[in-house]
Formats: C-alpha cells, sequence, structure tokens
C-alpha cells in the first residue's frame, strides 16, 4: 500500500495557492523524495494536486486533463463530467486516489468515489498528512493577513513536521 502526500489549497479574493510534498513511501520505507504531485493546467489556468496510490492518482490527473481540455477551461463541467464517467466506468470506480483542482474562482475535491466537493471556506487538504496542514492553514487565514501562498507554505512545513508521511520538499503553484 503506497502512503504519501499532503496537499493544501488556500486562496483569497485574488489568488489561490496549491501546494504538496514530495514523498513517496511504500510501507515501512521512502521510496522517492522529489515526486512532483502539483501541476498547472489548460493554459496555466488550472492547478492541480494529487494523493492516493500512484498509478492511480496518474491515471485520475490524465482523465481530468482531458476534460478540461474538452470543456475549455471550464473548471465546474469538467469535474461534473468526470465525475460522471467515474461513476459509470467499472475500473474508474476502483481509483485509490484524490485531487484538489483550482482556478482563478473555485476550488473543489475529487474523490476515489467520483463526488465533487467545493469547499465551504478557503481551505481545503488531502492526503496523510492533510489535517495537520489544513488545521494549520486555518489558523493561518483567520489569524493573519497572509497571501495564499505563504500560508501554503508554513502550513506545509508544519504538516511536514508532524506527519511521517510528508516531507518538507514543499512544491507551490499559484494563480
Amino acid at each position: 500500500m503506497f502512503r504519501s502526500t499532503t496537499i493544501l489549497a488556500v486562496r483569497d479574493k485574488n489568488r489561490v495557492a496549491i501546494g504538496g510534498d514530495g514523498q513517496v513511501t511504500f510501507e515501512n520505507m521512502i521510496m522517492k523524495h522529489k515526486a512532483q504531485k502539483i501541476r498547472k493546467l489548460y493554459k496555466g489556468r488550472v492547478l492541480a494536486g494529487f494523493a492516493g496510490a500512484v498509478a492511480d492518482a496518474l491515471t485520475l490527473f490524465e482523465k481530468f486533463e482531458k476534460k478540461i481540455e474538452q470543456y475549455q477551461g471550464n473548471l465546474s463541467r469538467a469535474t461534473l463530467e468526470l465525475a460522471k464517467d467515474w461513476r459509470q466506468d467499472k475500473i474508474l470506480r476502483k481509483l485509490e486516489a484524490l485531487m484538489i483542482i483550482a482556478d482563478k474562482e473555485k476550488s473543489l475535491l475529487i474523490s476515489g468515489s467520483g463526488d465533487v466537493i467545493e469547499p465551504d471556506d478557503q481551505v481545503i487538504a488531502i492526503g496523510s498528512g492533510a489535517g495537520y496542514a489544513q488545521a494549520a492553514a486555518q489558523a493561518l487565514t483567520n489569524h493573519t493577513n497572509y497571501p495564499p501562498k505563504k500560508i501554503v507554505e508554513i502550513a506545509m512545513h508544519i504538516a511536514a513536521s508532524l506527519c511521517i508521511y510528508t516531507n518538507d520538499q514543499i512544491i507551490i503553484e499559484e494563480l
């Protein structure tokens, strides 16, 4: 079983940032330190980060990339169409992966069961260290004026200091 990753997205009125660590583990061994789990899509206007079983996450990522291109950057439509395909496809329904997708207007979580969830507030996290990262980011969002990228950076370092499946090789992308 693969365990790895913390992915965190934070937004304010004007910006959104997504960060992810680089650690990939297998059982009790670190297999990789600098995996790339955050990407810019659709002409640099959409950010995506994934967590879960590596092959499943990459499959999900590839499927989403096709949908966002097909629907010309319309995030809501692309995610809903992906979720619809996911629920109808026997193979996709078994993927053990999660994704956070964001553009300038919204952040969405796509779950392993094909659900699309829009969070109530401006912070969302997935993966092994999600609880640590989300708690830290929420506190920073509520009690500082830091921009999203700075909040993601600090919160991810806090998660890395607490979660054994999260490292401090953090990559952050911002819109």
